[in-house]
């Protein structure tokens, strides 16, 4: 099964989707948001997400009230209303992305932040692992007939399958995930993709925080069709996602690591090649006529 999204096929045999999870590492500045679409681009990645929150449905009245020291102001609401980008940011921000050709969309936490976005027609969704078991937002989401994709960060096997039962598998790409800023090896658990696989016949992928860059390419070598990673462009910038996040050399090693693996992979047909040929006349003493051929 494969899922379309814009001008790219996702699925088995289909180059790996990667998508540059900007987030809320713009920290409130479309000047570098933008940077980070440009970056994104410039180095190969296929998409850029952000999120998007309606703040008084998704934080608590006492959660916005809690004291919280940053740039926008001493507490956690001024924090959590200065990150959030209104519509004529998004207008500048899809308007730009458009330009360069880059494909983005949206992590939605609520339903009306899913209408806020449906207003740029998105190509798709993603619901981030925090929403998973939220029933209400997965049947809203589902209803505006894009495709879905679903991370499963803190979530059981038998909370993955309800949320699928309602999305269905068909125009859903279901990634491996575990929501840890940044993961310790010890729990990316990448053998997870290859269950995810004989689960379920929607596109696999992975959405990884660790730190560096060799579990997201591994996954693809385990079967990941799409990749997802947080970026930055200084992993020592203020705010929460930064420290797990891939700065611009970080992030150019992992796309051209990626899109090695097939290469790499091959056919599966053992083969002598051309280049060897020299190297047989010079180091082997016999060469079996009888059988070279086969």
């Amino acid at each position: 099964m494969k899922v379309k999204i814009g001008k790219h096929t996702v699925g088995n045999n289909e180059k790996c989707f990667i998508i540059a999870e900007i987030g809320i590492n713009h920290n409130g500045s479309v000047k570098l948001a933008k940077e980070l679409i440009a970056l994104a681009k410039n180095l190969g990645c296929d998409a850029v997400k952000f999120q998007k929150r309606t703040i008084d449905v998704v934080y608590s009245k006492k959660e916005l009230a809690t004291p919280r020291h940053s740039v926008f102001g001493e507490t956690n609401g001024d924090l959590k209303r200065g990150l959030e980008f209104g519509e004529h940011d998004y207008a500048e921000i899809d308007k730009f992305a458009k330009s360069i050709g880059i494909v983005w969309f949206a992590s939605c936490w609520d339903e009306e932040a899913v209408d806020f976005i449906d207003k740029f027609n998105p190509p798709c969704y993603k619901i981030s692992s925090a929403s998973l078991t939220d029933d209400k937002l997965l049947k809203y989401t589902k209803s505006k007939g894009k495709p879905i994709l679903l991370s499963t960060g803190m979530s059981t096997m038998a909370q993955i399958t309800h949320a699928l039962s309602i999305l269905g598998e068909e125009n859903t790409i279901l990634y491996h995930c575990t929501s840890t800023y940044p993961t310790e090896h010890n729990e990316i658990n990448l053998r997870t993709i290859e269950d995810l696989r004989r689960r379920f016949s929607c596109p696999i992928g992975y959405s990884g925080h660790e730190k560096g860059i060799l579990p997201s390419v591994l996954a693809v070598a385990f079967g990941a069709v799409s990749v997802e990673r947080h970026i930055t462009l200084d992993r020592t910038l203020w705010g929460s996602d930064h420290a797990a996040s891939l700065e611009p050399e970080g992030l150019r090693r992992m796309v051209r690591d990626i899109r090695l693996i097939p290469v790499i992979n091959g056919d599966g047909e053992k083969k002598v090649y051309e280049s060897e040929i020299p190297i047989i006349k010079k180091l082997r003493r016999i060469e079996n006529e009888a059988i070279k051929g086969h």
